[in-house]
């Protein structure tokens, strides 16, 4: 019988491969349970068999009298576009938030261990940025740069002094597409080449523009991407040269010599791959890689989308964990806590480019976002959310390699600070995807009041990156939340 329950589950995941690979779940059959599943645990302890509890938390969501999960669902379903997807089985009703928790139609209280996707970085709600987001508002919402306002030349020069060398240009936008098309427009304008460069396996948007320099199938549509290349990605995990970043470089300038003219017109790359699945650059990549394409005239651009502002809590930003200042940095997401902004800082040279045109953003840097986004800033300084990432991170990690120690579903845990990954095989030795089970434990582990990302090509990489206000108490919980899920396998 238990044989006949693990086919007939068997078949019901295959049928419900995820169209984005990650946001299609399966639903067990009726005389399956996590019980009946092959197990990917060595022994199982008494305590396993007990759920961890959330961490306390004093506060009282507010009774919530809207429209239930069911009739969003319905009417999201007739009026948005069909290719939006949601998470889980049942999707959640997520009603209001508060720091690193989230509350749903019901009142019950999860641990956001996701940050809406890596962007909220200081909190949910947190009282110092929506008070100077307030404020603002019954000021002056909106005008454009057609006029003066000091929130925006303000925030301009606190985002400068943040950045290392000659990077003291700032571009306002509203998103990280928005912010690397303009990165690639600089880019091709600067240096009269068209050839951009990017990491197979990378993500830096959905725009018409940026899907090209976009490395993952399941987010690029047949359309034509203009003079992308996309070289091997520095995968210390799956990579087939490992750590060794000088074989990833040559690999670089050998497409240089043999794909292009030999003319470049930009390298693009996150330090630490988001979408991707949290994958760190093999160490010295970057300096090996600006010098080769420096070399063929172009400019360097670091995607700091996910891993700016203290996040890697090693380093402010994360192009500094690989040594190397870029021509040209993007950011988004975390700069605004949850507003619609981004940003591209680059050199005064670079930035002359843009003078031969009109270059103008109606909405880039408007007085309300500039003032959360200073807001923001200055929250992260004053708690050392840097720190503070640096010290729960190396907490977190360590749990997860203990865990690893017991389950070998885990075939890797990897990251920094507040941005880390777990990577799920059923084969540690060929490192084959567990996509099924990756499936089965993201169910438990919002069963069990955790909501995690997931990530990589085949969706088998689990994505811890809260908001960084994110304790040791809940990276406890949630080691043990994921321990508890994996001893029901």
């Amino acid at each position: 019988m238990a044989m006949l329950q693990r086919r007939i589950l068997k078949s019901t995941l295959e049928e419900a491969k995820a169209r984005f690979n990650f946001n299609w779940y399966p639903i067990l059959s009726p005389c399956a349970s996590f019980s009946t599943l092959p197990s990917s645990s060595t022994t199982a302890t008494a305590h396993d068999h007990v759920p961890p509890h959330l961490p306390p938390f004093d506060y009282q969501p507010k009774p919530y009298n809207g429209p239930s999960a069911d009739e969003i669902l319905a009417k999201r379903k007739r009026f948005l576009g069909p290719s939006l997807f949601y998470y889980y089985q049942k999707p959640l009703n997520i009603v209001e938030g508060k720091m690193q928790y989230l509350y749903d139609e019901s009142g019950r209280r999860y641990l956001d261990a996701f940050a809406g996707i890596v962007t909220v970085s200081c909190g949910h709600c947190h009282p110092e940025i929506l008070n100077a987001i307030v404020e603002q508002s019954k000021l002056l919402q909106h005008a454009t740069t057609i006029y003066l306002h000091h929130a925006i030349a303000d925030f301009a020069e606190a985002l400068a002094s943040k950045m290392p060398g000659n990077l003291k240009v700032v571009y306002f936008v509203n998103s990280g597409s928005e912010a690397n098309e303009l990165a690639m427009l600089m880019a091709r304008l600067y240096t009269g080449s068209l050839g951009m460069i990017s990491l197979r396996n990378a993500y830096h948007g959905g725009s018409s523009s940026t899907i090209g320099l976009t490395a993952l199938n399941t987010w690029k549509y047949p359309i034509p991407e203009g003079e992308i290349h996309h070289v091997m990605n520095p995968d210390p995990f799956r990579g087939v040269f490992g750590s060794d970043a000088t074989r990833y470089a040559k690999e670089v300038q050998d497409h240089i010599e043999y794909g292009t003219s030999g003319k470049v017109a930009g390298f693009i790359a996150e330090t630490i791959q988001g979408v991707g699945g949290a994958v760190e650059l093999a160490p010295g990549y970057l300096k090996q890689v600006y010098d080769i394409v420096r070399k063929a005239g172009g400019v360097c651009i670091a995607d700091e989308v996910q891993t700016g502002f203290g996040r890697t809590g090693s380093h402010y930003w994360g192009f500094e964990t690989q040594g190397v200042i870029p021509d040209i940095v993007t950011m988004a997401k975390g700069i605004g806590n949850g507003l619609p902004l981004g940003a591209v800082v680059t050199t005064p040279e670079i930035a002359s480019v843009m003078a031969q045109k009109i270059q103008f953003n109606t909405f880039g840097g408007n007085p309300v976002c500039s003032a959360g986004g200073l807001a923001v800033l200055r929250v992260i300084d004053k708690e050392k959310r840097q720190a503070h990432c640096a010290d729960v991170g190396s907490h977190l990690i360590g749990r997860l390699r203990s865990l690893q120690d017991k389950h070998d579903i885990i075939g890797d845990v990897r990251g920094r600070g507040l941005m880390v990954g777990i990577e799920l095989v059923t084969d540690r030795k060929e490192k084959t995807p567990a996509k099924a089970e990756t499936a089965i434990l993201f169910e438990k582990m919002r069963e069990l009041g955790v909501l995690v990302g997931k990530g990589g090509l085949h969706g088998n990489v689990f994505r811890i990156k809260p908001p960084m206000c994110f304790s040791k108490d809940d990276a406890d919980f949630l080691v043990d939340a994921l321990d508890y899920a994996m001893s029901k396998l």
